[in-house]
């Protein structure tokens, strides 16, 4: 299969090498040029422009930080949908809002092209492993012939409506669930330090009884060790969703109270410089406020 991988972030590089590795036939491009030359290595065609990725492609992925990223390289006439050609298939992986899903559906529609919605939860080393979690939404039968893509970047592939935006909503409503339990997480260990309990101890404790799910451990791991940097998901990106959720909750009339508490507290994230961190250092926060260092 041809494919078009556009977007080659934290996330988007390693998918990329993973398609490569399972015999696709993978053209890649980067704004940032440099980051896609560790892929050359790996057998994948390293693309001068947009218009020269997609052109002879039968799917284009795309793995970009936002809807301004993905609108200007789709929807302008530089970017996918000018050149992607018909019965094509574009995979939207990136985290964006519904209405932007919405309108890419209608566009792709027009030029006589399929979208798929297929964002992934996991961090960078799932991807790298290609563990992620894979939640799609589009026609059935373009569904199945993305199932060899999915197949080789994730471990599971959850198909969740025959909508595109369906699979956004449900990747929004996923990472509001992580941005509480990261908050929940920060604020108990905050609680539990200033009576003297090791953050390390009372994460084990957590995580090896009733809060055993990975997300659990893996935030609670970066909290009690205050590991920060790199940053696998940064702030800035997070209060990005943070506001799609609100967003699509304004839409459809759902109050969402615990997500303004989230929101508050990364917008002083960023006004206190963290954009880079972690999205877990939203528990600093909660330290900071309780007297900890």
């Amino acid at each position: 299969m041809k494919i078009a991988f556009i977007g080659l972030g934290n996330m988007g590089a390693h998918m990329a090498r993973n398609l490569v590795q399972a015999k696709q036939d993978v053209s890649v491009w980067n704004r940032t040029a440099s980051k896609a030359e560790p892929l050359r290595a790996h057998n994948a065609h390293v693309s001068a422009s947009v218009p020269e990725a997609v052109r002879d492609a039968e799917v284009v992925i795309t793995m970009l930080a936002d809807d301004s990223a993905v609108s200007s390289l789709v929807l302008e006439p530089d970017g996918v949908l000018p050149h992607l050609k018909a019965g094509a298939i574009h995979i939207s992986m990136s985290t964006i809002s519904v209405a932007l899903s919405q309108q890419l559906a209608v566009e792709h529609h027009k030029n006589g092209q399929h979208l798929v919605s297929a964002p992934v939860f996991g961090r960078p080393e799932a991807a790298s492993a290609g563990k992620l979690f894979v939640v799609a939404a589009g026609d059935a039968a373009i569904l199945d012939r993305c199932a060899p893509i999915f197949a080789a970047i994730g471990q599971r592939t959850f198909l969740v409506g025959h909508k595109p935006e369906m699979a956004n909503v449900v990747k929004l409503a996923g990472n509001f669930l992580i941005s509480v339990v990261i908050e929940s997480l920060g604020e108990s260990i905050a609680l539990t330090r200033k009576y003297g309990i090791a953050p390390q101890e009372f994460v084990e404790f957590l995580t090896s009884t009733l809060f055993a799910a990975p997300v659990y451990k893996t935030y609670g791991g970066l909290i009690a060790e205050q590991r920060y940097q790199p940053a696998g998901f940064a702030m800035r990106l997070g209060l990005k969703d943070v506001r799609l959720v609100a967003a699509a909750a304004d839409s459809a009339g759902v109050p969402m109270p615990l997500l303004s508490v989230v929101h508050d507290n990364a917008v002083s994230a960023l006004g206190r410089g963290m954009h880079e961190l972690d999205w877990s250092s939203l528990a600093r926060l909660a330290a900071e406020n309780a007297g900890l260092k």
